[in-house]
């Protein structure tokens, strides 16, 4: 795989013809992986990562030399076999994908692409272990498609991003399975680690977008031009990799009761992408009821009411029921994380593609830059931020969070710093 980022640099540069890569790759490493039924699941969860990097770029190439075979992708694999038994590229992947163990998709996917190719992760609170999100290949690195740091950095950003939302998620998912009662002492510590977690994760998105490229930040250009480019198509209407396929944020979401009416379609699109256990806890969450939900349910009162109450009669409520606040400190912090994503959506796609747009360049021909990979455009993604904006304990906002907190008897809300995450967030082989 050390050949595949340099030939892609050079193809990109226009020094190499697009043809070189799928010459390469048939000649040298794909002759010799042998049938995947022979492979076990970690290391065929390695190379379908490896693979799927591989199958972007040769599709990338086929397709970007003439965006009219954009209608008919498949063909970029026409020429590209597989193994001794010059198996077919498109169908060796599935039988490979296959041996994953995972019904992983048959091409390549967020789970691949970035929680398996990413080093493993681990959340920690103190000296406990919350969550692990591991990697399988056990050196360290990130792989790209062009050896781009920024590219690797932003791999990291999305795994570590994962690591978060699925430690604050387990944290909170008793309550929503009824273990745990949602005003208990130890459902108000879970809401409590859940909501440090989130803005741990708030954190690490605001100093990924502050990074300088010298310190390994991203080029917009080189996100629009190169990074994004590899998301096409390999065969018509299949689905390509997206951060948007990140299974914790929608779980988040489902949790804390985002009410998006586009939820349920965008969930459709985007199964045939996800891994079966992501797809059974994703559609077994959609119309469970939210953790608000469940909470206003057992105080015995309702949104109207709470929309309707004025700052005091709020601040009565907290005073009687301190559990509120908890709640809300958490589904406003998850708020404040939602204007971060849509910050860096807006940096690095929608603001230079605007730009683009008024200077007369348009866009890319190959994968828009006007949308993200799933068709989610900005529109959809200010709908989804005023959504977690608008969560259903929003009206105690009416309150200051100083006054909320010590009605509730909660310490002050945390500031966190990069060396608080740094703390939380533990990178490993």
């Amino acid at each position: 795989m050390t050949v595949l980022p340099a030939v892609n640099r050079e193809i990109l540069a226009g020094r190499e013809p697009p043809e070189l890569l799928a010459a390469r790759l048939a000649g040298g490493v794909l002759a010799e992986l042998p049938a995947p039924e022979r492979i076990e699941p970690e290391v065929a969860r390695r190379l379908t990562t490896l693979l799927g990097l591989i199958g972007a770029s040769v599709a990338r190439h086929f397709q970007e030399h003439d965006v009219t075979r954009k209608e008919r992708p498949a063909d970029a694999f026409a020429e590209l076999r597989v193994g001794p038994e010059d198996t077919p590229f498109l169908s060796y992947f599935p039988r490979l994908a296959a041996a994953t163990g995972a019904e992983h998709p048959d091409r390549d996917c967020y789970a691949s692409l970035v929680r398996w190719n990413a080093p493993t992760v681990e959340i920690r609170l103190g000296e406990s272990v919350l969550a692990v999100l591991p990697g399988v290949f056990g050196d360290g690195r990130v792989r790209s498609y062009t050896g781009d740091a920024g590219e690797e950095g932003f791999f990291a950003l999305l795994k570590d991003s994962e690591a978060l939302e699925l430690a604050a998620n387990d944290a909170v998912q008793p309550m929503a399975d009824g273990a745990v009662d949602v005003v208990s002492g130890e459902a108000l510590d879970r809401v409590a680690h859940a909501t440090l977690l989130l803005a741990a994760l708030r954190q690490l998105n605001m100093d990924y977008a502050n990074r300088p490229v010298s310190a390994g930040g991203l080029r917009p250009d080189h996100f629009m031009d190169v990074f994004r480019q590899f998301a096409v198509h390999w065969t018509p209407g299949d689905v390509p990799p997206s951060g948007a396929q990140d299974p914790e944020f929608i779980r988040r979401d489902f949790l804390l009761g985002v009410a998006w009416p586009g939820y349920p379609e965008h969930l459709r699109r985007i199964d045939p992408a996800l891994l079966a256990a992501e797809r059974v806890e994703l559609w077994g969450q959609l119309d469970a009821d939210s953790l608000p939900t469940l909470l206003l349910r057992r105080l015995g009162l309702s949104s109207d009411r709470l929309e309707e109450a004025s700052a005091d009669e709020l601040r009565d409520l907290v005073s009687r029921y301190p559990a509120l606040a908890s709640w809300y400190f958490l589904l406003a912090t998850n708020a404040r994380y939602a204007s971060t994503h849509l910050l860096l959506a807006e940096r690095f796609l929608f603001r230079p593609q605007r730009q683009r747009d008024a200077d007369g360049r348009g866009d890319r021909e190959l994968v828009s830059n006007r949308r993200g990979t799933t068709g989610m455009d900005r529109p959809l993604l200010r709908q989804l931020a005023d959504a977690r904006r608008g969560h259903m304990l929003a009206t105690l906002a009416r309150v200051p969070a100083s006054e909320l907190a010590r009605l509730a008897g909660l310490p002050p809300v945390a500031r966190l710093t990069d060396a608080d995450v740094a703390d939380i967030v533990h990178k490993g082989a």
